[in-house]
């Protein structure tokens, strides 16, 4: 590794590999080289919370305990409309009160969804919470180990295989209350890398995306390497779902997205409030 690679994670989807690929691999004249570690984002958040990577893929909902160290990018990440995360069970119709329900994260923006999600709509309260891999939430919910499962990602395409109810839709539930695109998940980078090197970063993941837009076949060796067997029909669903205009740039309707959020969750009690000025780029 150069002294000028950035040490970065994040996850093996789709969307993040499409995003990435053209400054990975070197073909974004002038940006800084990234070192690239590939982990699923409950474990990015983590190194984010121990400050361990320069530039992280991380969950909205994890951004109160990080932006003292690290700066959200307007750039990179994933918020859209139709593609909020699902409450998947075993029977159509399932009253969740009282049940037990399977979640990738308890610091996922997921998770932060379902909980205002639940708050509106589960009137005495769902049951408890059990955190597992995500990739375990559907077998979980058809083996009838627990009742519910919140679901992320490509399981909006494949729940049906495991006969599966889709109980409710966390992002239609959001963008129904409050007109704004879901946030999902963002990149951040260290503060300590200084004003113009955030910069020049920014600029970079923006080429890499337009790049991505220009010529996708130049991407899909990376996406396909890094997709764990996914079919390549569900992988450019995954990239057309996640991959948008808020990648290019978050803009006014993203910033009002993540500060809608993190500050209805603030008032739930399941963030930290943020500071004023938290979310402000350099």
């Amino acid at each position: 590794m150069t002294v000028e690679q950035l040490k970065t994670a994040y996850s093996p989807c789709p969307n993040d590999t499409f995003v990435f690929d053209a400054l990975a691999h070197g073909r974004v004249p002038g940006a800084p080289g990234l070192d690239v570690t590939f982990a699923d984002i409950d474990v990015t958040n983590g190194m984010a919370e121990r400050g361990e990577f320069d530039v992280l893929k991380v969950s909205y909902a994890v951004l109160p305990y990080v932006l003292d160290e690290y700066a959200l990018l307007p750039c990179g990440g994933a918020l859209g409309r139709g593609c909020g995360p699902l409450v998947l069970s075993r029977e159509p119709g399932l009253d969740l009160t009282g049940r037990t329900v399977a979640v990738p994260s308890e610091k996922s923006t997921a998770y932060l969804l379902f909980r205002l999600w639940a708050a509106d709509t589960v009137a005495d309260g769902v049951g408890e919470i059990v955190v597992m891999p995500f990739h375990e939430i559907m077998p979980a919910v058809r083996d009838g180990k627990v009742d519910a499962g919140l679901v992320i990602h490509e399981a909006r395409f494949t729940y049906r295989t495991y006969g599966l109810h889709k109980l409710a839709d966390m992002g239609e539930h959001w963008e129904n209350t409050t007109g704004l695109p879901i946030p999902l998940g963002a990149i951040i980078a260290k503060r300590s890398l200084g004003e113009q090197k955030l910069r020049l970063l920014a600029d970079s993941i923006r080429t890499s995306v337009r790049a991505a837009w220009d010529d996708p076949e130049a991407s899909r060796p990376y996406v396909m390497e890094h997709a764990q067997e996914m079919d390549p029909a569900v992988a450019d669903q995954h990239i057309g779902l996640y991959v948008n205009e808020f990648t290019a740039d978050l803009g006014e309707d993203g910033y009002a997205a993540v500060r809608g959020l993190l500050t209805r969750a603030a008032a739930e009690g399941l963030v930290p409030p943020l500071g004023p000025n938290a979310l402000a780029f350099p």
